[in-house]
């Protein structure tokens, strides 16, 4: 008798823990997505003021390369609407709202609050085992539910600050599947056990593949210290991967291919959205960064729900997610972290020169990668050690070698 109450007082309690996640669960989530739509709504207005530029979602290296087509977005806009309308347009652009030290605040603060929760959020999502010792596997179905996300704020931000007409979509439909499958490759080294740290150095590493490429196909030259940044990311990478203490468990030799191809696949995306550009601008048309955005990851999302069918793991990832209504939570706020994240990059990029939106991207990666390893466990020997210091040494470097090329012709 006393075996049959205590097994319901079990049930009793499951059931209460379970109605009480459920709500917890929504309620925060109202307050996320209210959250998100302020933000939106202040980005799209600061947005809406600014002249189109193109954008892909690999933002920073993107800009760099329109930073040499357009002077400067703020002078251009103010330039712009003061022949149309002399004070009120100067109004519009230099906002006397915020000082340029807030706007900075609130640009970078955005951009590291949501991409910082954003690897944290992946980490936890390939990490997480079920009671039943089962892991999330899903890679190219979470890529649904994040492009999905990106889709439905872009989508917004297209029709409040106006759609553009006449956008080549072949390319855009290229450029999306191979961004996507880069995506999608990242998250399979995670899920096939490469650590988050160890990944995230070595996605830093993405001008490799780019220079390669370019060394080959394109007959560009590059100076001694380019190779040498790229040889101490690759270098720190391995020596990190290394490094770890005993006990730590390596990195398999899949999830070390799988980032390999990822790389690849960036070189390869690259390559195609430098054709976007000029496919938009033999059709005569600029589109806007929620053009940009929307349209962009349509593709991605279109691109994953065909390969996650074909793989099954529309199925098997909403069952996995019913299961474990835990991970669930953290894939909703994974996708929206991402859609907030992309809103911030528009918000820093339409208030200030490319340069900063590059340098608060390549600190948050290095931040990314610190956090993780104070944060979710992760133990390194001295080697390791030495093995961060050394790729975040090549990240800085490439970083201060844009600076100062930027400072040079001025």
């Amino acid at each position: 008798m006393k075996n049959i109450i205590d097994r319901h007082r079990k049930r009793g309690a499951r059931w209460i823990d379970h109605k009480f996640t459920i709500m917890h669960f929504h309620l925060r989530h109202k307050s996320l997505f209210s959250l998100i739509l302020s933000v939106f709504v202040l980005l799209s207005l600061k947005s809406s003021s600014v002249a189109a530029v193109p954008f892909t979602k690999t933002a920073s290296r993107t800009f760099a390369s329109i930073n040499k087509q357009a002077p400067s977005l703020a002078t251009s806009s103010t330039t712009t609407l003061t022949q149309r309308g002399g004070s009120t347009a100067v109004m519009t652009q230099e906002s006397a709202d915020l000082p340029s030290a807030v706007k900075l605040l609130i640009g970078a603060g955005g951009i590291y609050g949501a991409f910082l929760y954003y690897g944290s959020l992946q980490e936890d999502v390939f990490r997480y085992t079920a009671e039943d010792g089962t892991q999330f596997k899903q890679a190219w179905f979470l890529q649904v539910l994040e492009a999905l996300a990106n889709v439905v704020i872009g989508f917004i931000g297209m029709q409040l600050t106006g759609a553009t007409k006449g956008i080549p979509q072949q390319m855009f439909a290229i450029s999306g599947a191979a961004q996507v499958s880069a995506k999608a490759c990242t998250s399979l080294a995670l899920a096939n056990g490469l650590s988050f740290p160890v990944a995230t150095l070595a996605k830093s590493g993405k001008m490799a593949p780019v220079m390669l490429g370019s060394l080959l196909l394109g007959g560009a030259s590059y100076s001694i210290r380019e190779y040498l940044q790229v040889a101490a990311i690759i270098g720190g990478t391995a020596i990190v991967s290394m490094g770890k203490k005993k006990g730590e468990s390596s990195s398999s030799t899949l999830g070390v291919a799988y980032i390999v191809l990822s790389l690849a696949l960036d070189g390869v995306t690259a390559g195609f959205q430098k054709r976007l550009k000029s496919e938009t601008a033999k059709a005569g048309v600029k589109p806007k960064p929620y053009d940009f955005m929307f349209w962009t990851n349509l593709y991605m999302c279109l691109s994953a729900v065909v390969v996650s069918l074909v793989l099954n793991e529309v199925g098997s990832g909403l069952a996995f997610c019913s299961a474990n209504p835990e991970i669930l939570s953290k894939i909703i706020k994974f996708a929206i972290c991402s859609a907030v994240g992309q809103s911030f990059i528009f918000y820093t990029i339409a208030n200030f020169d490319p340069l900063v939106l590059s340098t608060v991207t390549t600190t948050r990666k290095i931040f990314s990668v610190l956090l993780s390893i104070f944060l979710k466990g992760h133990s390194l020997s001295l080697t390791g050690w030495s093995g961060i210091a050394l790729a975040c040494g090549g990240i800085i470097s490439e970083m201060t070698a844009k600076m100062g090329g930027k400072a040079k012709p001025h």
